[in-house]
C-alpha cells in the first residue's frame, strides 16, 4: 500500500509505500523517497514517526529519482533504520505473489498504484487471451493467469525484469505453458503481431511517462495513439482493452481524445466501460489536481 502520498497527505515530496512479506516472518518494510527539500529537512523526524506509527522497524530509502537534482540534492539510497531489505522479498496482492525489488526496481519496487487494476484485470480474465505491453516484472500478467487466462503475451524491453516476471509464475505455481514472455521494443512488436494476424481478447498498455513535462505533451501523444491505435486493431470483436497513461503532463481529457482518435482510425467501434485510475490509498487533493497523475481507460470494441 501507498502509505505517504505527498501532497494528498500533507507532506509535499514524500513518497512512502509499505510491503509486508509473504512468508513465516510476515517482515515489514517501509520504502522512502525524499523528493524535496523540505522533507530532507525532517528527514529523520520522519522516519522515526513512520515506524512508531507503523510498528515496522525497516526502513529503506529510494530517493534516487532526477527531481532531487532541482532541489540541489544528491541522489541517494539506503538504510534509514533497521535491517537491509532481502534480495527477494515476496508480498502478496488480491492472492497472487508477486517479487519487489526494494533496492534496485522501479520506483520503490513494485507499482502500487496498479493494485486495484490489477484486481480488474484479473476479474475478467477467464478463458481470455491476454496481451500486457510493457509488462515489466509481470503484474497485470499474473493477475490475468490468476484470473484463469488460457493464453498470456507480455512485451518489456528489460530482460531483468522478465526474468523476475518468470520467477513470479513459479512462485504462483502456474502453469508456465500459459505465459509467453518477449524481450522486445513493445511498439515494433505490437505492429509485426498484428502483420501476422494475432488477435488477442484482453490487451494491456501501461507504457512508461511518455511526457516528463509539458514540452514533451505532442510526442507523447503521438505514442500513445501509436500504440492505442494498433492495440486496437489486435483485438477481437467483443475485445477489452486497459489503457493507461502516467504522464503527469497529459490530462484525462486529452488523454480520452487521444484515444479516442486512436479508434477512429483503427475503424473501430469502442465504447468507455470504466475510467480508472490509482488507488484510495492515492487520494486526490482539490488544490492539487497534478496528484492525478495516473489515467486509465477500459474500453470495448464491437
Amino acid at each position: 500500500m501507498r502509505l505517504i502520498f505527498g501532497e494528498a497527505d500533507g507532506l509535499p515530496g514524500l513518497i512512502v509505500d509499505y510491503y509486508i512479506a509473504d512468508d513465516e516472518t510476515k517482515r515489514g518494510q517501509l520504502v522512502c523517497q525524499f523528493m524535496a527539500a523540505g522533507v530532507e529537512a525532517w528527514k529523520e523526524a520522519i522516519v522515526a514517526a513512520l515506524v512508531g506509527a507503523t510498528g515496522c522497524p525497516n526502513v529503506f530509502e529510494r530517493s534516487d529519482v532526477s527531481i532531487r537534482d532541482k532541489e540541489g540534492l544528491e541522489q541517494i539510497t539506503g538504510v534509514l533504520a533497521g535491517e537491509a531489505p532481502p534480495e527477494t522479498l515476496i508480498s502478496s496482492e488480491n492472492g497472487v505473489r508477486y517479487h519487489v525489488d526494494v533496492r534496485y526496481g522501479h520506483k520503490t519496487g513494485f507499482y502500487v498504484d496498479q493494485r486495484d487494476n490489477r484486481l480488474l484485470v484479473q476479474q475478467v480474465a477467464q478463458d481470455r487471451e491476454v496481451l500486457n505491453c510493457f509488462c515489466y516484472t509481470g503484474g497485470f500478467s499474473l493477475a490475468a493467469l490468476k484470473g484463469g487466462a488460457k493464453r498470456v503475451v507480455s512485451i518489456d524491453s528489460s530482460g531483468d525484469a522478465l526474468a523476475i516476471a518468470q520467477q513470479n509464475v513459479a512462485a504462483n505455481g502456474f502453469d508456465a505453458s500459459r505465459a509467453e514472455w518477449l524481450d522486445a521494443d513493445a511498439f515494433k512488436t505490437l505492429r509485426r503481431l498484428h502483420d501476422e494476424g494475432q488477435r488477442f481478447d484482453l490487451i494491456v498498455l501501461d507504457p512508461p511517462k511518455f511526457a516528463p513535462s509539458r514540452e514533451h505533451v505532442d510526442r507523447a501523444a503521438r505514442a500513445y495513439k501509436d500504440i492505442n491505435l494498433t492495440g486496437l486493431k489486435l483485438l477481437r470483436p467483443g475485445g477489452l482493452l486497459f489503457t493507461y497513461s502516467c504522464s503527469g503532463a497529459i490530462d484525462a481529457d486529452l488523454f480520452q481524445k487521444i484515444v479516442a482518435g486512436a479508434a477512429s482510425d483503427a475503424k473501430v467501434d469502442a465504447r468507455i466501460l470504466k475510467r480508472l485510475g490509482a488507488g484510495v490509498d492515492h487520494p486526490l487533493l482539490t488544490a492539487f489536481p497534478e496528484g492525478e497523475y495516473l489515467k486509465g481507460l477500459l474500453l470495448q470494441i464491437a
